[in-house]
């Protein structure tokens, strides 16, 4: 089994259901569908179990208590077979019948292969997003993640590296690439391809103050202080020069400004930082 698409729920049949219709248009079978339900007493269940009985692929659920989003995660990779794993969780879906089919397609020999996403709000609006091109690094983390709900999962880096933090609410994705990522080096490629819809009602989108407030609690346990005063200190500044870069005329101009104060201070420190010794 190639692949194996996991799809958590809670008490959200409305989104279920969009994702569940998602999954079930795909144009290509060859993947195994899990379904982890958190004992959901909206209709969710009957939902999932009148899907169940039409699948024409491996189909597996489970409706029961949980500890939360990524206890309920870590129990959808321990039910997968895939290789890869694609976390497509309750409200999010894919966004034509043929995303599988030419993911598995393109697929390349990489530990986590990632596709773009389109974020849609409550209201209808949507954004689509590009993956950056730039390689990833320890800023990526530091200003932000990669793409989780597009992303296709090497199953095996679970096994050797560990499962999510489950004493996290909102950041363990992000934690767990840090430390696959940054820490064991696993290889990224990146697809143009857009893989799915991103519903921006989800808790990590509103829930911003713990968002950032879990972040940083990661980054103080992970991080050796002096490493993380740098980022801290320079962090913005780095920001900014990659902001400049996508406007040319600005980032030149700035440059030269900075070759000048380099050359002042190199000739200040040349010429006249050198006195007389008193006898």
């Amino acid at each position: 089994m190639k692949l194996s698409i996991i799809t958590i729920n809670y008490n959200n049949f409305g989104g279920l259901q969009k994702t569940l219709e998602s999954v079930f248009r795909q144009t290509c079978r060859a993947f195994e569908y899990i379904v982890v339900d958190g004992a959901s007493e909206d209709g969710s269940k009957e939902l999932i179990e009148q899907f169940s009985v039409k699948a024409d692929f491996p189909f597996q659920w489970k409706s029961e208590p949980d500890g939360g989003i990524y206890a309920a995660m870590n129990k959808g990779i321990r039910m997968a077979q895939g290789e890869y794993l694609h976390f497509l969780n309750s409200g999010d879906w894919l966004v034509d019948e043929k995303v599988v089919e030419n993911m598995l397609q393109t697929l390349p020999d990489c530990d986590i292969y990632v596709g773009n996403k389109i974020a849609v709000r409550p209201d209808g609006k949507i954004q689509k997003g590009k993956n950056s091109v730039q390689p990833v690094t320890m800023l990526t983390f530091y200003r932000g993640t990669i793409e989780h709900t597009s992303a296709y999962i090497r199953r095996s880096l679970f096994e050797k590296y560990g499962y999510y933090d489950e004493s996290l609410k909102i950041v363990s994705d992000w934690k767990w690439y840090l430390e696959v990522i940054g820490w064991h080096n696993a290889g990224v490629c990146f697809t143009p391809l857009y893989v799915s819809c991103f519903d921006t009602g989800g808790i990590s989108s509103v829930n911003k103050t713990l968002d950032k407030a879990e972040r940083r609690k990661v980054l103080e346990t992970l991080l050796p202080p002096r490493i993380l005063a740098d980022y801290d200190l320079y962090g913005f500044d780095i920001d900014q020069m990659e902001r400049l870069k996508k406007y040319p005329f600005l980032y030149r101009c700035v440059w030269f400004v900075e070759r000048v104060l380099f050359k002042l201070e190199k000739w200040k420190i040349k010429y006249c930082s050198w006195k007389k010794a008193r006898k």
